[in-house]
Protein backbone atom coordinates (compact mmCIF):
# COMPACT_ATOMS: atom_id res chain seq x y z
CA UNK A 1 0.00 0.00 0.00
CA UNK A 2 2.61 2.46 0.47
CA UNK A 3 5.05 2.34 -2.67
CA UNK A 4 1.83 2.67 -4.30
CA UNK A 5 0.02 5.66 -2.86
CA UNK A 6 4.07 6.96 -2.38
CA UNK A 7 3.72 7.08 -6.85
CA UNK A 8 0.29 7.91 -6.86
CA UNK A 9 0.49 10.86 -4.02
CA UNK A 10 -0.13 14.53 -5.18
CA UNK A 11 2.79 16.43 -4.08
CA UNK A 12 2.45 18.77 -1.53
CA UNK A 13 4.07 22.17 -1.31
CA UNK A 14 6.70 21.98 1.87
CA UNK A 15 4.66 25.49 2.69
CA UNK A 16 1.20 23.76 3.22
CA UNK A 17 2.90 20.37 4.11
CA UNK A 18 3.91 22.31 7.66
CA UNK A 19 0.75 23.97 8.20
CA UNK A 20 -1.10 20.58 7.86
CA UNK A 21 1.50 18.74 10.43
CA UNK A 22 1.80 21.54 12.88
CA UNK A 23 -1.87 22.30 12.91
CA UNK A 24 -2.81 18.34 13.25
CA UNK A 25 -0.37 17.74 16.02
CA UNK A 26 -1.61 20.95 17.84
CA UNK A 27 -5.21 19.60 17.68
CA UNK A 28 -6.65 22.24 15.24
CA UNK A 29 -7.43 22.32 11.76
CA UNK A 30 -5.37 23.60 9.22
CA UNK A 31 -6.64 26.90 6.80
CA UNK A 32 -5.05 25.81 3.56
CA UNK A 33 -4.07 22.06 1.90
CA UNK A 34 -7.41 20.15 3.22
CA UNK A 35 -7.96 18.68 0.41
CA UNK A 36 -4.47 16.55 0.76
CA UNK A 37 -5.85 15.09 3.75
CA UNK A 38 -9.73 15.11 3.35
CA UNK A 39 -11.27 11.36 3.63
CA UNK A 40 -14.73 10.37 4.13
CA UNK A 41 -17.68 12.68 4.75
CA UNK A 42 -19.05 11.94 1.40
CA UNK A 43 -22.74 12.44 2.44
CA UNK A 44 -22.63 15.64 4.94
CA UNK A 45 -20.44 17.18 2.07
CA UNK A 46 -23.00 16.56 -0.75
CA UNK A 47 -25.86 17.81 1.09
CA UNK A 48 -24.18 21.12 2.23
CA UNK A 49 -22.88 21.84 -1.64
CA UNK A 50 -26.30 21.30 -2.31
CA UNK A 51 -27.05 23.98 0.07
CA UNK A 52 -24.26 25.95 -2.09
CA UNK A 53 -26.07 25.48 -5.37
CA UNK A 54 -29.42 26.55 -3.65
CA UNK A 55 -27.71 29.92 -2.38
CA UNK A 56 -26.41 30.74 -5.26
CA UNK A 57 -29.99 30.48 -7.26
CA UNK A 58 -30.92 32.95 -4.61
CA UNK A 59 -32.14 31.40 -2.11
CA UNK A 60 -31.15 30.80 2.06
CA UNK A 61 -29.87 27.51 4.08
CA UNK A 62 -29.08 27.14 7.47
CA UNK A 63 -27.44 24.32 8.82
CA UNK A 64 -26.22 22.56 12.33
CA UNK A 65 -23.14 20.73 12.24
CA UNK A 66 -23.54 18.29 15.73
CA UNK A 67 -20.43 16.41 16.84
CA UNK A 68 -18.37 15.74 19.95
CA UNK A 69 -14.77 17.48 20.57
CA UNK A 70 -12.41 16.34 18.31
CA UNK A 71 -14.85 14.28 15.80
CA UNK A 72 -14.38 16.37 12.86
CA UNK A 73 -17.22 19.71 12.97
CA UNK A 74 -14.51 22.33 12.30
CA UNK A 75 -12.44 19.71 9.68
CA UNK A 76 -15.62 19.65 7.61
CA UNK A 77 -17.05 23.86 7.91
CA UNK A 78 -12.87 24.84 7.03
CA UNK A 79 -13.67 22.32 3.62
CA UNK A 80 -16.93 23.74 3.00
CA UNK A 81 -15.14 27.07 3.20
CA UNK A 82 -12.03 25.64 0.87
CA UNK A 83 -14.80 24.59 -1.81
CA UNK A 84 -17.11 27.86 -1.31
CA UNK A 85 -14.27 30.15 -2.28
CA UNK A 86 -13.66 28.00 -5.14
CA UNK A 87 -17.06 28.58 -6.35
CA UNK A 88 -16.79 31.83 -6.24
CA UNK A 89 -18.51 33.07 -3.11
CA UNK A 90 -17.57 35.01 -0.51
CA UNK A 91 -17.06 33.13 3.52
CA UNK A 92 -17.38 34.59 6.74
CA UNK A 93 -16.19 32.43 9.23
CA UNK A 94 -15.82 33.32 13.54
CA UNK A 95 -15.45 31.60 16.46
CA UNK A 96 -17.84 31.95 19.49
CA UNK A 97 -16.27 33.31 22.75
CA UNK A 98 -17.02 34.58 25.92
CA UNK A 99 -16.22 37.53 24.48
CA UNK A 100 -18.07 36.85 20.72
CA UNK A 101 -21.76 36.25 21.18
CA UNK A 102 -24.57 36.58 18.55
CA UNK A 103 -26.29 39.06 20.97
CA UNK A 104 -25.06 40.77 23.75
CA UNK A 105 -25.48 43.86 25.95
CA UNK A 106 -21.52 44.56 26.12
CA UNK A 107 -20.54 45.03 22.51
CA UNK A 108 -20.05 40.86 22.55
CA UNK A 109 -22.54 40.79 19.20
CA UNK A 110 -21.06 43.07 17.55
CA UNK A 111 -17.65 41.75 18.22
CA UNK A 112 -18.85 38.81 16.36
CA UNK A 113 -19.35 40.66 13.54
CA UNK A 114 -16.16 42.96 13.21
CA UNK A 115 -15.26 38.88 13.41
CA UNK A 116 -16.68 37.67 10.66
CA UNK A 117 -15.73 41.11 8.72
CA UNK A 118 -12.14 40.43 9.45
CA UNK A 119 -12.43 36.92 8.51
CA UNK A 120 -13.81 38.03 5.34
CA UNK A 121 -12.57 35.50 2.31
CA UNK A 122 -12.39 34.85 -1.19
CA UNK A 123 -10.59 33.00 -3.81
CA UNK A 124 -7.95 35.52 -4.29
CA UNK A 125 -7.71 36.18 -0.81
CA UNK A 126 -8.40 33.23 1.56
CA UNK A 127 -6.35 34.26 4.85
CA UNK A 128 -9.11 36.83 5.05
CA UNK A 129 -9.65 41.05 5.19
CA UNK A 130 -11.26 40.69 1.71
CA UNK A 131 -13.35 43.26 2.70
CA UNK A 132 -11.43 46.44 0.55
CA UNK A 133 -10.58 43.52 -2.30
CA UNK A 134 -14.39 43.18 -3.00
CA UNK A 135 -15.48 47.29 -2.91
CA UNK A 136 -12.71 48.00 -4.91
CA UNK A 137 -13.96 44.70 -7.39
CA UNK A 138 -17.13 45.98 -7.43
CA UNK A 139 -15.86 49.41 -8.29
CA UNK A 140 -13.65 48.55 -11.26
CA UNK A 141 -16.26 45.79 -12.45
CA UNK A 142 -18.46 48.82 -12.53
CA UNK A 143 -15.96 50.87 -14.63
CA UNK A 144 -15.65 48.15 -17.10
CA UNK A 145 -19.92 47.83 -17.78
CA UNK A 146 -20.34 51.68 -18.07
CA UNK A 147 -16.50 51.35 -20.49
CA UNK A 148 -18.34 48.48 -22.48
CA UNK A 149 -21.34 50.07 -23.06
CA UNK A 150 -20.06 53.53 -24.49
CA UNK A 151 -17.62 51.51 -26.86
CA UNK A 152 -21.32 49.60 -28.24
CA UNK A 153 -22.67 53.40 -28.81
CA UNK A 154 -19.79 54.27 -30.07
CA UNK A 155 -19.67 51.62 -32.64
CA UNK A 156 -23.43 51.67 -33.16
CA UNK A 157 -22.66 55.23 -34.21
CA UNK A 158 -19.85 54.90 -36.27
CA UNK A 159 -21.87 52.21 -38.55
CA UNK A 160 -24.97 54.77 -38.25
CA UNK A 161 -22.44 57.20 -39.67
CA UNK A 162 -21.25 54.56 -42.16
CA UNK A 163 -24.44 53.58 -43.53
CA UNK A 164 -25.25 57.34 -44.05
CA UNK A 165 -22.29 58.12 -46.38
CA UNK A 166 -22.89 55.03 -48.06
CA UNK A 167 -26.53 56.49 -48.86
CA UNK A 168 -25.48 59.63 -49.58
CA UNK A 169 -22.90 58.14 -52.38
CA UNK A 170 -25.62 56.61 -53.77
CA UNK A 171 -27.57 59.17 -54.25
CA UNK A 172 -24.19 61.03 -55.99
CA UNK A 173 -23.82 57.87 -58.32
CA UNK A 174 -27.93 58.58 -59.24
CA UNK A 175 -27.23 61.52 -60.08
CA UNK A 176 -27.03 64.33 -57.46
CA UNK A 177 -24.63 66.94 -58.34
CA UNK A 178 -21.14 66.77 -56.03
CA UNK A 179 -22.33 70.13 -54.39
CA UNK A 180 -25.58 68.95 -53.12
CA UNK A 181 -22.83 66.23 -51.39
CA UNK A 182 -20.17 68.82 -50.75
CA UNK A 183 -22.45 70.90 -48.72
CA UNK A 184 -23.95 68.02 -46.28
CA UNK A 185 -22.56 68.81 -42.79
CA UNK A 186 -19.51 66.46 -41.72
CA UNK A 187 -20.90 63.19 -39.80
CA UNK A 188 -20.42 64.31 -35.66
CA UNK A 189 -18.91 61.07 -34.94
CA UNK A 190 -15.74 61.70 -36.95
CA UNK A 191 -14.42 64.43 -34.50
CA UNK A 192 -15.31 61.95 -31.51
CA UNK A 193 -13.96 58.67 -33.66
CA UNK A 194 -10.67 60.72 -33.34
CA UNK A 195 -10.83 61.30 -29.62
CA UNK A 196 -9.92 58.98 -26.63
CA UNK A 197 -13.45 57.31 -24.99
CA UNK A 198 -13.79 59.32 -21.80
CA UNK A 199 -12.26 56.84 -18.46
CA UNK A 200 -12.49 57.14 -14.56
CA UNK A 201 -11.77 60.82 -14.16
CA UNK A 202 -13.89 62.37 -16.82
CA UNK A 203 -17.21 63.97 -15.23
CA UNK A 204 -18.99 62.52 -18.08
CA UNK A 205 -17.71 58.81 -17.55
CA UNK A 206 -17.92 59.42 -13.53
CA UNK A 207 -21.45 60.44 -13.33
CA UNK A 208 -22.73 57.31 -15.73
CA UNK A 209 -20.62 55.45 -12.77
CA UNK A 210 -22.67 57.01 -10.47
CA UNK A 211 -26.14 56.15 -12.07
CA UNK A 212 -25.02 52.55 -12.45
CA UNK A 213 -24.56 52.27 -8.95
CA UNK A 214 -28.10 54.05 -7.77
CA UNK A 215 -29.60 51.45 -10.29
CA UNK A 216 -28.00 48.63 -8.29
CA UNK A 217 -28.47 49.68 -4.58
CA UNK A 218 -32.21 50.76 -5.49
CA UNK A 219 -33.06 46.71 -4.66
CA UNK A 220 -31.07 47.02 -1.22
CA UNK A 221 -32.97 50.36 -0.06
CA UNK A 222 -35.97 48.55 0.27
CA UNK A 223 -33.97 46.26 3.01
CA UNK A 224 -33.99 47.53 6.31
CA UNK A 225 -30.76 49.72 7.22
CA UNK A 226 -30.33 49.46 2.89
CA UNK A 227 -30.55 53.36 2.48
CA UNK A 228 -27.70 53.86 4.46
CA UNK A 229 -25.97 51.07 3.42
CA UNK A 230 -26.17 51.74 -0.16
CA UNK A 231 -24.83 55.45 0.63
CA UNK A 232 -21.91 54.43 1.90
CA UNK A 233 -21.43 52.46 -1.40
CA UNK A 234 -21.97 55.28 -3.25
CA UNK A 235 -19.38 57.50 -0.83
CA UNK A 236 -16.52 54.78 -1.33
CA UNK A 237 -16.93 55.04 -5.32
CA UNK A 238 -16.52 58.87 -5.00
CA UNK A 239 -13.61 58.66 -2.45
CA UNK A 240 -12.05 56.13 -5.22
CA UNK A 241 -12.93 58.71 -8.09
CA UNK A 242 -11.39 61.52 -6.36
CA UNK A 243 -8.55 59.47 -5.00
CA UNK A 244 -9.57 60.50 -1.25
CA UNK A 245 -7.73 57.35 1.01
CA UNK A 246 -8.52 59.20 4.22
CA UNK A 247 -13.00 58.65 3.05
CA UNK A 248 -12.12 55.47 1.82
CA UNK A 249 -10.15 53.95 4.75
CA UNK A 250 -13.08 55.48 7.16
CA UNK A 251 -16.02 53.96 4.67
CA UNK A 252 -14.01 50.65 5.10
CA UNK A 253 -14.48 51.40 9.11
CA UNK A 254 -17.69 52.08 9.21
CA UNK A 255 -18.60 48.59 7.27
CA UNK A 256 -16.51 46.38 9.84
CA UNK A 257 -18.28 47.86 12.14
CA UNK A 258 -15.39 49.91 13.85
CA UNK A 259 -17.35 53.14 14.48
CA UNK A 260 -18.44 53.45 18.83
CA UNK A 261 -20.52 56.34 18.05
CA UNK A 262 -23.05 57.92 15.92
CA UNK A 263 -21.19 61.05 16.36
CA UNK A 264 -18.10 59.86 15.11
CA UNK A 265 -19.63 58.66 12.26
CA UNK A 266 -21.73 61.49 11.29
CA UNK A 267 -18.58 63.92 11.50
CA UNK A 268 -16.49 62.00 9.32
CA UNK A 269 -19.15 60.25 6.93
CA UNK A 270 -22.49 62.73 7.29
CA UNK A 271 -24.52 59.32 8.19
CA UNK A 272 -26.04 59.16 11.77
CA UNK A 273 -26.43 55.33 11.74
CA UNK A 274 -23.63 52.70 13.16
CA UNK A 275 -23.87 48.78 13.21
CA UNK A 276 -24.37 47.60 16.26
CA UNK A 277 -25.53 44.61 19.22
CA UNK A 278 -28.81 44.45 18.10
CA UNK A 279 -29.05 45.16 14.01
CA UNK A 280 -25.49 43.70 12.86
CA UNK A 281 -27.26 40.24 11.56
CA UNK A 282 -29.41 42.59 9.47
CA UNK A 283 -25.87 43.94 7.53
CA UNK A 284 -25.03 40.04 6.65
CA UNK A 285 -28.00 40.09 4.70
CA UNK A 286 -27.39 43.12 3.25
CA UNK A 287 -24.15 42.02 2.37
CA UNK A 288 -25.20 38.98 0.82
CA UNK A 289 -27.07 40.50 -1.24
CA UNK A 290 -24.73 43.35 -2.84
CA UNK A 291 -22.16 40.36 -2.73
CA UNK A 292 -24.41 38.68 -5.54
CA UNK A 293 -24.08 42.21 -7.57
CA UNK A 294 -20.82 42.51 -7.38
CA UNK A 295 -20.21 39.22 -9.35
CA UNK A 296 -19.94 36.64 -6.29
CA UNK A 297 -22.49 33.70 -6.16
CA UNK A 298 -23.23 34.48 -2.63
CA UNK A 299 -22.23 34.70 1.07
CA UNK A 300 -21.80 31.42 3.05
CA UNK A 301 -21.05 32.70 7.51
CA UNK A 302 -19.44 30.14 9.24
CA UNK A 303 -20.27 30.29 13.00
CA UNK A 304 -18.47 27.50 15.58
CA UNK A 305 -17.78 26.35 18.99
CA UNK A 306 -21.88 27.44 19.91
CA UNK A 307 -20.60 25.74 22.99
CA UNK A 308 -19.98 28.87 24.19
CA UNK A 309 -23.56 30.25 23.97
CA UNK A 310 -23.97 27.02 26.23
CA UNK A 311 -21.77 28.57 28.96
CA UNK A 312 -23.63 31.44 29.31
CA UNK A 313 -24.55 31.28 33.14
CA UNK A 314 -27.65 33.74 32.57
CA UNK A 315 -29.99 32.10 31.53
CA UNK A 316 -31.71 35.16 30.06
CA UNK A 317 -29.09 36.01 28.14
CA UNK A 318 -29.26 32.75 26.86
CA UNK A 319 -32.60 32.93 25.61
CA UNK A 320 -31.36 36.27 23.56
CA UNK A 321 -28.54 34.25 21.70
CA UNK A 322 -31.28 31.89 21.26
CA UNK A 323 -33.76 34.16 20.00
CA UNK A 324 -31.38 35.53 17.75
CA UNK A 325 -30.66 31.89 16.10
CA UNK A 326 -34.35 31.62 15.77
CA UNK A 327 -34.17 34.82 13.60
CA UNK A 328 -31.62 33.59 11.65
CA UNK A 329 -33.37 30.13 11.20
CA UNK A 330 -36.64 31.92 10.11
CA UNK A 331 -35.08 34.42 7.64
CA UNK A 332 -33.26 31.56 5.74
CA UNK A 333 -36.04 28.93 5.82
CA UNK A 334 -39.02 31.72 5.16
CA UNK A 335 -37.20 33.17 1.84
CA UNK A 336 -36.76 36.41 3.95
CA UNK A 337 -33.04 36.47 3.37
CA UNK A 338 -31.22 36.19 -0.40
CA UNK A 339 -27.76 34.50 -1.35
CA UNK A 340 -26.92 33.74 2.25
CA UNK A 341 -26.00 30.59 4.29
CA UNK A 342 -25.71 29.93 7.74
CA UNK A 343 -23.87 26.59 8.99
CA UNK A 344 -23.07 26.45 12.96
CA UNK A 345 -21.03 23.67 14.64
CA UNK A 346 -21.82 22.35 18.09
CA UNK A 347 -21.39 19.56 20.63
CA UNK A 348 -24.31 17.34 21.05
CA UNK A 349 -24.58 18.85 24.83
CA UNK A 350 -25.13 22.60 22.92
CA UNK A 351 -27.52 21.68 20.82
CA UNK A 352 -29.70 18.45 22.63
CA UNK A 353 -29.48 19.80 26.26
CA UNK A 354 -33.24 20.93 27.43
CA UNK A 355 -31.79 23.05 30.15
CA UNK A 356 -29.21 25.05 29.26
CA UNK A 357 -29.11 23.96 25.27
CA UNK A 358 -30.21 25.19 21.63
CA UNK A 359 -33.46 22.64 22.94
CA UNK A 360 -34.16 24.62 25.95
CA UNK A 361 -35.67 27.37 23.59
CA UNK A 362 -38.99 25.54 22.84
CA UNK A 363 -39.57 27.56 19.71
CA UNK A 364 -35.94 26.15 18.29
CA UNK A 365 -36.94 22.46 19.73
CA UNK A 366 -39.93 22.25 17.90
CA UNK A 367 -38.57 23.15 14.97
CA UNK A 368 -35.11 21.16 15.00
CA UNK A 369 -36.39 18.36 16.52
CA UNK A 370 -35.53 14.84 15.09
CA UNK A 371 -38.62 13.32 12.54
CA UNK A 372 -39.87 9.93 13.94
CA UNK A 373 -38.65 8.26 10.69
CA UNK A 374 -35.38 8.63 10.50
CA UNK A 375 -33.02 6.44 12.91
CA UNK A 376 -29.54 5.06 12.75
CA UNK A 377 -29.80 3.59 9.60
CA UNK A 378 -31.84 6.11 7.99
CA UNK A 379 -30.11 9.41 7.97
CA UNK A 380 -31.85 12.44 6.77
CA UNK A 381 -29.03 14.57 5.41
CA UNK A 382 -31.68 17.29 4.31
CA UNK A 383 -32.73 18.07 7.82
CA UNK A 384 -31.42 21.14 9.42
CA UNK A 385 -29.18 19.03 11.86
CA UNK A 386 -26.01 17.44 10.78
CA UNK A 387 -24.96 14.72 13.02
CA UNK A 388 -21.40 14.11 12.00
CA UNK A 389 -20.58 9.67 12.72
CA UNK A 390 -16.97 8.66 13.32
CA UNK A 391 -15.14 7.80 10.81
CA UNK A 392 -14.54 4.14 9.80
CA UNK A 393 -11.07 2.01 10.61
CA UNK A 394 -10.94 1.79 6.64
CA UNK A 395 -11.34 5.64 6.11
CA UNK A 396 -8.60 6.40 9.16
CA UNK A 397 -6.33 3.74 7.46
CA UNK A 398 -6.63 6.03 4.33
CA UNK A 399 -5.80 8.98 6.24
CA UNK A 400 -2.78 8.27 8.22
CA UNK A 401 -1.39 6.85 4.61
CA UNK A 402 -2.14 10.03 3.62
CA UNK A 403 -0.90 12.07 6.70
CA UNK A 404 2.52 9.78 6.38
CA UNK A 405 3.42 10.38 2.88
CA UNK A 406 2.76 14.23 3.33
CA UNK A 407 5.55 13.67 6.70
CA UNK A 408 7.97 12.06 4.51
CA UNK A 409 7.81 14.67 1.48
CA UNK A 410 8.04 17.51 4.19
CA UNK A 411 11.14 15.95 5.80
CA UNK A 412 12.64 14.15 2.52
CA UNK A 413 12.84 10.41 3.73
CA UNK A 414 11.43 7.68 2.17
CA UNK A 415 8.46 6.21 4.05
CA UNK A 416 8.84 3.66 6.47
CA UNK A 417 5.41 2.27 7.83
CA UNK A 418 4.21 -0.40 5.98
CA UNK A 419 0.38 -1.23 5.65
CA UNK A 420 1.02 -3.20 8.32
CA UNK A 421 2.81 -0.96 11.00
CA UNK A 422 -0.44 1.32 9.72
CA UNK A 423 -2.69 -1.16 10.77
CA UNK A 424 -1.01 -2.53 14.19
CA UNK A 425 -1.51 1.46 15.14
CA UNK A 426 -4.92 1.62 14.60
CA UNK A 427 -5.13 -1.41 16.52
CA UNK A 428 -3.32 -0.30 19.36
CA UNK A 429 -5.91 2.92 19.35
CA UNK A 430 -9.03 0.96 19.12
CA UNK A 431 -7.68 -1.35 21.44
CA UNK A 432 -8.56 1.12 24.64
CA UNK A 433 -11.91 0.54 26.86
CA UNK A 434 -14.56 2.76 24.99
CA UNK A 435 -12.42 3.54 21.81
CA UNK A 436 -15.38 2.54 19.63
CA UNK A 437 -17.92 5.86 20.89
CA UNK A 438 -15.24 7.71 22.42
CA UNK A 439 -11.66 8.34 19.93
CA UNK A 440 -12.04 10.78 18.08
CA UNK A 441 -9.83 11.42 14.71
CA UNK A 442 -8.38 14.24 16.40
CA UNK A 443 -7.08 11.86 18.81
CA UNK A 444 -5.94 9.39 16.46
CA UNK A 445 -4.58 12.07 14.11
CA UNK A 446 -2.01 13.73 16.79
CA UNK A 447 -0.97 9.85 18.17
CA UNK A 448 0.10 9.19 14.55
CA UNK A 449 1.82 12.39 13.93
CA UNK A 450 3.66 11.71 16.66
CA UNK A 451 4.70 8.59 15.99
CA UNK A 452 5.56 9.70 12.41
CA UNK A 453 8.10 12.25 14.39
CA UNK A 454 9.90 9.61 16.68
CA UNK A 455 10.43 7.15 14.14
CA UNK A 456 11.80 9.91 11.99
CA UNK A 457 14.15 11.31 14.50
CA UNK A 458 15.25 8.07 15.53
CA UNK A 459 15.80 5.57 12.00
CA UNK A 460 17.86 2.86 13.60
CA UNK A 461 15.09 2.09 15.58
CA UNK A 462 12.25 -0.39 14.03
CA UNK A 463 9.04 0.64 13.88
CA UNK A 464 7.29 -2.67 15.70
CA UNK A 465 9.53 -1.94 18.46
CA UNK A 466 8.21 1.67 18.38
CA UNK A 467 4.40 0.27 18.55
CA UNK A 468 5.53 -2.61 20.93
CA UNK A 469 7.22 -0.38 23.33
CA UNK A 470 3.74 2.08 23.46
CA UNK A 471 1.69 -1.13 24.14
CA UNK A 472 4.12 -2.73 26.85
CA UNK A 473 3.66 0.65 28.74
CA UNK A 474 -0.01 0.28 28.10
CA UNK A 475 0.44 -2.94 30.04
CA UNK A 476 2.95 -1.93 32.59
CA UNK A 477 0.16 0.77 33.87
CA UNK A 478 -2.39 -1.88 33.34
CA UNK A 479 -0.46 -4.51 35.82
CA UNK A 480 0.45 -1.76 38.59
CA UNK A 481 -3.32 -0.54 38.31
CA UNK A 482 -4.38 -4.60 38.44
CA UNK A 483 -2.00 -5.23 41.45
CA UNK A 484 -3.34 -2.47 43.38
CA UNK A 485 -7.18 -2.79 42.62
CA UNK A 486 -6.31 -6.80 44.81
CA UNK A 487 -4.70 -5.47 47.08
CA UNK A 488 -7.76 -3.00 48.15
CA UNK A 489 -10.29 -5.61 47.68
CA UNK A 490 -8.19 -8.35 50.33
CA UNK A 491 -8.14 -5.17 52.68
CA UNK A 492 -12.18 -5.04 52.89
CA UNK A 493 -13.59 -7.16 55.35
CA UNK A 494 -16.75 -9.07 54.18
CA UNK A 495 -17.04 -7.87 51.09
CA UNK A 496 -16.52 -11.59 49.60
CA UNK A 497 -13.57 -13.35 48.91
CA UNK A 498 -10.58 -11.85 46.98
CA UNK A 499 -8.50 -12.41 43.64
CA UNK A 500 -5.66 -14.49 44.21
CA UNK A 501 -2.80 -12.93 42.62
CA UNK A 502 -2.27 -15.89 40.53
CA UNK A 503 -4.85 -14.42 38.28
CA UNK A 504 -3.06 -11.53 37.31
CA UNK A 505 -1.29 -12.09 33.51
CA UNK A 506 1.97 -10.77 33.45
CA UNK A 507 3.08 -8.10 30.97
CA UNK A 508 4.08 -9.54 27.53
CA UNK A 509 5.97 -7.11 25.60
CA UNK A 510 4.95 -6.72 21.86
CA UNK A 511 1.13 -7.34 22.96
CA UNK A 512 -1.58 -4.90 23.36
CA UNK A 513 -3.29 -4.80 26.73
CA UNK A 514 -6.66 -6.03 25.02
CA UNK A 515 -4.94 -9.23 24.62
CA UNK A 516 -3.80 -9.98 28.25
CA UNK A 517 -5.73 -11.76 31.28
CA UNK A 518 -8.11 -9.99 32.87
CA UNK A 519 -6.29 -8.56 35.83
CA UNK A 520 -9.12 -8.74 37.88
CA UNK A 521 -12.17 -10.84 37.75
CA UNK A 522 -14.61 -9.11 35.45
CA UNK A 523 -12.25 -6.33 34.30
CA UNK A 524 -9.60 -6.22 31.69
CA UNK A 525 -6.10 -4.85 31.87
CA UNK A 526 -7.06 -2.22 29.80
CA UNK A 527 -9.65 -0.93 31.92
CA UNK A 528 -7.38 -0.22 34.71
CA UNK A 529 -5.20 1.58 31.72
CA UNK A 530 -7.61 3.80 31.32
CA UNK A 531 -8.66 4.80 34.70
CA UNK A 532 -5.17 5.33 35.14
CA UNK A 533 -4.30 7.36 32.10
Amino acid sequence: MTTTASSTAPRVPKRVAAVIINSLKGGVVPRIGLPYITVGREAEIKALLTDLALIADGGASFRFLVGRYGSGKSFLLQTIRTHAMGEGFVVADADLSPERRLQGGQGQGLATYRELMRNLSTKTRPEGGALTLILDRWISNLQNEVAQNWSAEHATAKAETAESRAASAAQTAAGVEAASFASLPEPSSRAFDQASLPGPGDPAFDQAVEARIREQVAALEEMVHGFDFARLLTLYYRATATGNDDLKSNVARWFRGEYRTKTEAKQELGVSIIIGDDDWYDYIKLFAQFLKGAGYQGMLVLIDELVNLYKIPNSITRQYNYEKILTMYNDTLQGKAHYLGIIMGGTPQSIEDRRRGVFSYEALRSRLTQGRFAGEGMRDMLAPIIHLHPLTYEELLVLIEKLQQIHAGYFGYKARLTEQDLVSFLQIEFGRVGADTHLTPREVIRDFIELLDIAYQNPETPVAHILAGSAGDTLDGAEEAGAGAIKGAGAIKGAGATTPAASVAPAVSGHSAASVAPAVSGHSAAEFTEFTI
